[in-house]
Formats: C-alpha cells, structure tokens, sequence
C-alpha cells in the first residue's frame, strides 16, 4: 500500500510529502519504506493569510471557511505533483493539516470545560481531487479520550527508533536510551527507554522551536528565517532575558503539555523584543536561537534523565534531532553545547534513514495507514489520553 502522508507546521512555510511504501504490520508496529519526499512552499499570501487566520481575535468566519477548502486544493495538489514526479499510484493519503488553534487544557465555555483543537484542509477536496480516500483531522480522537491531542509523533518515532528492523545501528537498539527531538515552529521531544514497549514512551513539547526566530527576524529584518543561522553567529546571547524567559510557567510544567502560537506566537515575541530592548538586532536574534536550545537542554535535563535512571551510563543516551531546525547550524552547536554537560550524543534523523524535513510527513502517512486497518496509532503515556484511540475522519475520493 503506498500513502502520502502531507503534513504543514505551525511555521506556515508550506507543504511537505512523503510517498510512503507500507507493508504488512510487524509483531507492535507497521513496517515502511520511504519513497520519496517533497516540499512546496505556500505562496506569500497564503502564508500571511495562514498566520492572520492563527490570530483568534480577529479572524474572519468567512476567511476561515475559504481558507478550509483553499488548503485542500493546495494539498491536492502537491500530493499529486510529488506522485506524478515519482510515478507512483496512490492508494491512501494522510493529511494532518494546518493547526489554526491548539488549547490542549480545558478551560471553561459556556459552562463547559473544554480542551479543543482546529487543523483545517478539507479532507473530501483533497479526497475529491486525487481519486483515493484521505485520512484527516487527526487530533480530535485523542482529545475525545482525554488526551491532549499531541504530540502523534510518538508512534512513528517508537517505529524509527526502537524497532530491530529499522535504523542505522539496529543491533545496538536495546542498548540505547534515546530522544527524538523535533524542532519545527515548536519544539517536541519522544522519550524511548532501552527496551522500552510503546506504552512505555513519553512525549511532550519542549517550548519554542523555529517560530520565535522566524518572528523576531521578520519583525526587525523582514525575512522569513536566519539563513544558515548567520545572524545568530554574528550576536551574543542575553543570558538575563533567557533566564527570565525560562522562569515562566509553561517550562515548569509536566508533561504531558503540548504548545502553540498561544504560548509564543505573537504576544509572546512582542514582550521578548520589550525584553531585549537596546540590544543590537544580532543579539536579538542569537538570544532567540539559545532560548530554543536551553528551553531543550532544560526539559531533557528536568523531564527526560531522571525517568532514564540514575544508573545509566554517561554515552547511552542519545538526541536523534528532525525538523527545520536541523538547518541552523548555530541552533545545533548551541543545542549540542548544552547537551554535552549531560552526556548526550547529538544525532540527526537523515542517519536513520529519514531526512529532516520528512519525519513528520512520514508520520502521518503511518498514522493514515493505522487508522484505515482500524488501529488505534495514539500514544497515552505520551498525550495523557485514557486510552488508545483510532486517530483521524476518512474522506472518501
């Protein structure tokens, strides 16, 4: 069976695909193959009308509902494009689709307490477009059974990493202690013991990933990221404003806890400029890209050791890194410097076979192929949900 699996981030640049070959499903899990994979950026408008829809207070319904059925046809679209680059015939989609709003706690409205979610797409245009049945609107489920509705990355990241049959090392699988960091506009990490069963994992997001550094680079040089994370090497980081940043309640937090534009969209990076008010704009932007590694290095240290054990020994543990983040080098000597007091080896996904910029569209192409057999492809101890829960709505094409 071949899915695409389509995912876009929370930083708006655009669409990723990943043509996935998935055979008959192992002993725990599925096995894949990854064809191919492609990225197509969003059109400078429908970025900013993307990030103007994430503004809750001033969006517009009919926007909105434009914007619904305007992803869809751009879904379709470059699903049918990568298919039509590689020459394959699909069988399946999965579409995660592009988060507007996230609120994994509930809160109270209308005298109910509610958690809630939004990813929009329409998955019977991108159904209608392609001639095969989409899997979308994934987080829902979780949410319905108590969960947080995120992260879903777990699954995949358990099948990449502890699994015999897949990865760069495989026979040392067991040994290791590992954590998948993804860093995309937020930041998210899987937790694998050695030896660990599924229901052993944990997951939660770390705080920030590329969405304060690409904010605070529009703001003062009006780009859409630090290239090459140059701007970042040229300034010096404002410990004092990192400090500060990371006394919020959010970093305190236990997982399970997930993060979004509420938490450092807009709002969130005004008062970071506030903050480093008569610092250079180099600064700026280096103290940006340090607030990601520390707020990292900092869950590893407070969430992730004391759960691996006190016994471990110092070269065990592992940090298999995707996402765009992978593409700033000064973003990755800043994490790797923090991570090296606590004894962890810095690794990239691209090692195990799945390139950076794919992971999370791989993703959901599993989590689509789990969901049309009828399996539950949530993690509890990861999302906090009450029980294992099949993911996702299927549009028929």
């Amino acid at each position: 069976m071949i899915v695409a699996g389509v995912m876009s981030g929370t930083s708006a640049d655009g669409i990723n695909v990943a043509l996935v070959q998935m055979s008959a499903r192992g002993q725990e899990c599925p096995r894949y193959m990854l064809l191919a994979h492609e990225e197509y950026p969003f059109p400078s408008p429908v970025r900013r009308a993307i990030l103007a829809a994430m503004n809750a207070e001033l969006a517009r319904v009919a926007d909105l509902a434009r914007l619904n059925f305007l992803l869809g046809e751009l879904y379709a679209e470059a699903v049918a494009k990568a298919a039509r680059k590689h020459r394959v015939k699909l069988d399946l989609v999965g579409c995660h689709g592009q988060t507007l709003y996230h609120q994994g706690v509930a809160e109270r409205f209308l005298g109910r307490k509610l958690a809630v979610t939004w990813q929009t797409g329409e998955g019977a245009v991108i159904a209608a477009r392609l001639g095969v049945p989409v899997v979308s609107d994934f987080r829902p489920a979780d949410m319905a059974a108590g969960g947080k509705g995120a992260p879903l990355v777990p699954f995949l990241d358990y099948l990449l990493y502890r699994d015999r049959g897949v990865g760069r090392i495989a026979q040392n699988m067991i040994a290791q202690n590992r954590i998948a960091q993804n860093i995309g506009g937020i930041a998210n990490l899987t937790a694998i013991p050695a030896g660990a069963s599924l229901g052993q994992v944990f997951a939660f997001d770390t705080g920030p990933g590329n969405m304060v550094i690409d904010a605070v680079m529009g703001e003062l040089f009006g780009k859409r990221y630090d290239r090459d994370g140059n701007i970042a090497a040229s300034g010096q980081a404002l410990d004092g404003v990192i400090t500060q940043l990371l006394g919020a309640k959010f970093f305190r937090q236990k997982p399970p806890r997930t993060a979004g534009r509420e938490e450092f969209g807009r709002e969130y990076v005004s008062r970071f400029l506030q903050l480093c008010h008569g610092a250079s704009k180099a600064d700026m932007v280096a103290t940006a890209t340090a607030l990601t590694a520390r707020s990292i290095a900092g869950a590893v240290q407070r969430f992730v050791l004391p759960r691996f054990g006190t016994g471990r020994k110092q070269s065990d543990l592992e940090m298999i890194v995707s996402g765009g983040g992978t593409r700033n080098p000064t973003l990755m000597a800043m994490l790797r410097n923090e991570l090296a007091p606590m004894k962890v080896e810095l690794h990239f996904s691209d090692e195990f076979g799945v390139p950076a910029e794919a992971k999370e569209a791989v993703a959901f192409a599993v989590l689509a192929h789990e969901t049309w057999h009828r399996r539950p492809s949530n993690v509890p101890s990861a999302t906090g949900a009450k029980r294992a829960a099949i993911l996702g709505k299927i549009s028929y094409g």
